[in-house]
């Protein structure tokens, strides 16, 4: 399994790498506040970082911690279930 997550990142990074040496053009990013110079690779694969932590983010929120809430609420209840059924 570690030798599959590191085959993983390592493509991932290599594929980073080509984007940005493929994508040399000088672009200049307006911020309202401040002009980011930069080039396409770089904002490219920025862009795609920060669509990923998002997207991460929402399905965590969504998802995992209402899942974790119901997990220990059920757990609770079977802490709390034999003590019950022993006082009868």
């Amino acid at each position: 399994m570690r030798l599959i997550r590191f085959l993983v990142a390592f493509a991932c990074l290599a594929l980073g790498a080509v984007v940005g040496a493929l994508n040399r053009q000088l672009i200049s990013i307006d911020l309202g506040v401040v002009h980011l110079p930069t080039n396409l690779g770089v904002a490219l694969i920025v862009a795609l970082l920060i669509g990923v932590l998002i997207g991460g983010l929402a399905i965590s929120a969504s998802l995992v911690l209402p899942l974790r809430r119901r997990l220990a609420r059920v757990e609770r209840q079977q802490r709390v279930a034999p003590l019950d059924a022993g006082t009868d």
